[in-house]
């Protein structure tokens, strides 16, 4: 038998203060304290996620394991946000506008018709939902990029779409671009702003896209 490695992860290392990290690190070496003792050389030795390979060098042994810093999203708000980090989003995820209508005075969107329009409106529908790896949370909170402006999600996202408002005196075509989020460069949403929306955090906004979606790597 060759051990090759010993490893551990941190549970915490995205909140600076807490003592968890200091804890499992002197862990940490006490188990590599005892490798040695018992005649065990591992080639690498290796702790640090991406919150620590940004915020505790005296985690970094062999290598660090970058996850979610690599997608240009902050391991944590703990240590500030993917700008201020000077990470740079490297995912996008786009769609394009399934069909274009103006609804009246009073008409309800979506199940439950959680928005009603209080004025003439016009709304496009974009066919990816919580099939796909949308948030339902951020019904009625999320955004999108169309054409250079911002356009408020209506009402709860469904399994295959959800409806946006494209203003009262909007140009839009069905086929036209519809960026859901990306680098932040263009005025688009980030996958950090849809964690806000829906409550949860940007690993999970940017692994949940399902296998639906077709991949475009660049």
């Amino acid at each position: 038998m060759e051990i090759v490695g010993i490893w551990s992860h941190l549970a915490s290392a995205d909140e600076p203060e807490d003592p968890m990290t200091d804890a499992q690190r002197l862990a940490f070496l006490d188990a590599l304290g005892v490798a040695t003792a018992s005649g065990v050389e591992p080639q690498v030795r290796h702790i640090a996620n991406s919150a620590a390979a940004i915020n505790r060098p005296d985690c970094a042994f062999d290598l660090v394991r970058a996850g979610i810093a690599i997608y240009g999203v902050t391991p944590g708000t703990g240590l500030g946000s993917a700008q201020a980090l000077g990470l740079r989003p490297a995912m996008t995820l786009r769609a394009r506008l399934a069909s274009v209508k103006t609804i009246a005075i009073g008409d309800k969107v979506s199940y439950g018709g959680t928005w009603t329009a209080t004025s003439p409106t016009t709304v496009g529908l974009v066919p990816v939902g919580y099939a796909d790896g949308i948030p339902r949370a951020a019904s009625n909170a999320a955004q999108v990029l169309i054409h250079g402006r911002r356009c408020p999600v209506l009402g709860v996202i469904a399994m295959d779409q959800f409806v946006v408002d494209l203003g009262s005196n909007a140009a839009d075509r069905p086929g036209d671009e519809v960026v859901l989020f990306g680098a932040g460069n263009h005025g688009e949403p980030t996958a950090e702003d849809w964690a806000q929306w829906a409550g949860t955090i940007g690993y999970e906004i940017v692994t949940r896209i399902g296998p639906r979606v077709p991949r475009k790597y660049v």
